[in-house]
């Protein structure tokens, strides 16, 4: 199994992250804040596939005053992405935000990072430290020769917790997030020895939908089989419910959720005599949102099929032009090929 690094517990809205909390998902809207009827949608259809806590850009006053009608219809953890500006991070806390993601060093004078700790210790509203490769401070770049490296990273992320430490504030997260798998990594890895706050994980910019799965697959693959990540994002340029799919597939892969329906399915051979890989596209769409914990297998031969059959809850084993339908290791029926999907899919609703 694999061991987390026991982190800082923080509350963010009904969500508890670090400590025992299992990693939680989230995303972050791509519709126009001030548009709360579009962003109330989206955050709902988020929610409906699996997302646990979720971000928006807060980019003008008008965003900020939106928060708090998104805020009333919503069940999840809002989180306020805003740079450079207090007076934004102001109006989005007296709104009813759940927690902050801004960088201190870059919000204004030390006035008014002190007046921002203040009024999140009131609320007790966590705020999340966003590095991010892409913009790193130019004293930072000059030190490291003009490289963005993943030490210089994890300098700057220390230098903003230690803002916030100053004024005792210690309500933190962090993030640490590159568009390469290596200086992601390597950032992460280091950061961790050196806190113990809880940390956001997630390799930024990765990708269209198949890029960005296979980067966020590695990079979030290995960060938690280290036992670093409290929180994660996949970052996918395509719908954001594609994100927690992928998000809960990657946790799931490695034993750290159990959220939803695991299908396992062979990946055909010479052997194989029935059309399965259109049997596992139809079986996996058709369980797509089910909710229930299930072990599915979906198998094209004898070989491989009956012992992964009882691995399973359910499973199809495929014959010449049958397949059969097997329950906990015990065969229920055989059925012809153009039957499988709806025969199985009755046993999937008794279970």
């Amino acid at each position: 199994m694999i061991k987390r690094k026991k982190t800082k517990k923080i509350k963010i809205g009904n969500v508890y992250i670090g400590g025992n909390a299992p990693v939680a998902v989230q995303s972050m809207c791509n519709t126009d804040t001030r548009d709360v009827k579009a962003t109330v949608a989206q955050i709902k259809e988020l929610t409906q596939a699996g997302c646990e806590i979720i971000r928006i850009a807060v980019p003008d006053i008008e965003a900020a005053k939106a928060i708090g009608a998104i805020k009333k219809q919503i069940s999840i953890p809002l989180v306020a992405d805003i740079h450079f500006s207090a007076d934004l991070a102001m109006e989005a806390i007296r709104q009813g935000i759940d927690k902050l993601r801004i960088n201190p060093g870059n919000i204004g004078s030390e006035e008014k990072v002190a007046m921002l700790v203040k009024e999140c210790k009131k609320k007790k509203i966590p705020i999340r430290i966003g590095v991010n490769a892409g913009s790193l401070e130019k004293d930072i770049l000059k030190k490291y020769k003009g490289k963005v490296t993943a030490k210089g990273m994890v300098e700057s992320a220390m230098k903003h917790i230690k803002i916030l430490e100053s004024h005792n504030f210690k309500n933190i997260a962090i993030s640490l997030k590159a568009a390469d798998i290596e200086r992601t990594v390597e950032a992460y890895r280091l950061l961790s020895k050196k806190v113990n706050y809880p940390l956001h994980i997630g390799v930024t910019e990765a990708g269209t939908s198949f890029r960005g799965t296979v980067m966020s697959s590695v990079g979030l693959g290995i960060l938690l089989y280290d036992g670093i990540g409290d929180t994660l994002r996949v970052s996918l340029t395509a719908d954001p419910v594609e994100e927690i799919r992928v998000a809960f597939e990657i946790l799931k892969s490695l034993g750290l959720r159990k959220r939803g329906i695991s299908i396992t399915s062979c990946p055909t051979c010479g052997r194989t005599e029935i059309d399965l890989i259109s049997l596992a596209k139809k079986v996996e769409k058709a369980l797509e949102g089910v909710d229930k914990e299930m072990r599915v297998a979906v198998m094209g031969c004898v070989v491989n099929g009956p012992g992964e059959a009882r691995e399973a809850d359910l499973a199809i084993v495929g014959g010449k032009n049958v397949g059969l339908i097997v329950k906990k290791g015990e065969i229920l029926r055989k059925v012809p090929e153009k039957d499988l999907l709806k025969e199985f899919l009755k046993e999937v609703e008794k279970f």
